[in-house]
């Protein structure tokens, strides 16, 4: 195999995203418990069932790969060994789990795929809307929507940040966030929930940045939107403009994340090193 992911993986992606958005929505419609992993960390069912789902059907096909759900609870030694692997999936089975909780409609079931340490393809299943981006680095992004169309995904060709549209966190925006957006000046910004819905507002042109300069992202949140982004010519990487590095066992991704058009991103992260003086 190459470092391009195959049809037989883009492939087993779709199908086992349409499975579980398929899950998620038969919970979305009961009356589900919301529990707490952690302070701020909410999981329900949809999560641990979508997360068994998605990871057994994937590991089952493809035995050679790594699969790493958020969900799965693995230890440091197995992710060592997991991401050491030169192709691996990463699962947010429902990313925005706050926004399920709360029925904003505003998540999604995430399956991003990793080769040599880098984001080679992506799934966003955006169950409420209908909608299913996927792509793959070298082979070009596609939006499927309800009534059976499909259409190529390209990123916008703007240059000057104040003339975009920019993607931002509906209910924890930080102060640097909030300090990097006030300086791009975009000339709209609109409050989303969910990491991956947000990277679809991007790839589906209804706007045309994202930026979050908070900690707490994980390689799971990262990994979909940043395939589907480079498969549609865009760019997603940290604040300094550096890849995400799947093949590092840490799962968390401290340094902020940026998605943009190539023609966009030199203005944004410049006016990002600025504002953080770096």
């Amino acid at each position: 195999m190459t470092g391009l992911a195959t049809r037989e993986e883009l492939d087993a992606m779709i199908r086992v995203a349409r499975r579980a958005e398929a899950l998620v929505m038969e919970i979305y419609a009961t009356d589900f418990v919301v529990e707490l992993k952690g302070k701020d960390d909410p999981v329900t069912l949809a999560d641990k069932e979508a997360n068994s789902l998605i990871c057994d059907t994937l590991a089952q096909a493809f035995p050679e790969h790594g699969v790493i759900g958020e969900e799965s609870g693995f230890g440091p030694e197995a992710l060592a060994m997991l991401s050491s692997r030169e192709r691996v999936f990463y699962v947010d089975p429902v990313d925005g789990t706050r926004d399920f909780a709360e029925r904003t409609g505003e998540f999604c079931v995430m399956i991003g795929l990793s080769i040599g340490g880098r984001a080679a393809a992506g799934v966003i299943a955006v169950p409420v809307e209908k909608k299913i981006f996927h792509g793959a680095v070298g082979g070009g992004a596609f939006l499927e929507t309800a009534d059976g169309t499909t259409r190529a995904l390209t990123l916008t060709s703007l240059v000057d940040p104040r003339e975009s549209r920019a993607v931002v966190s509906r209910s924890h925006m930080s102060e640097s966030t909030r300090a990097i957006v006030d300086a791009l000046a975009p000339r709209a910004t609109i409050p989303t929930g969910s990491v991956g819905v947000k990277a679809a507002r991007v790839l589906e042109g209804a706007a045309d940045l994202y930026v979050h300069a908070s900690h707490g992202a994980k390689k799971w949140d990262a990994c979909a939107p940043d395939g589907l982004v480079r498969a549609a010519g865009g760019l997603l990487c940290d604040l300094d403009g550096r890849d995400i590095d799947y093949a590092n066992p840490e799962l968390a991704i401290e340094n902020g994340l940026v998605a943009a058009s190539r023609t966009l991103l030199p203005r944004v992260l410049e006016t990002i090193r600025a504002t953080l003086k770096r």
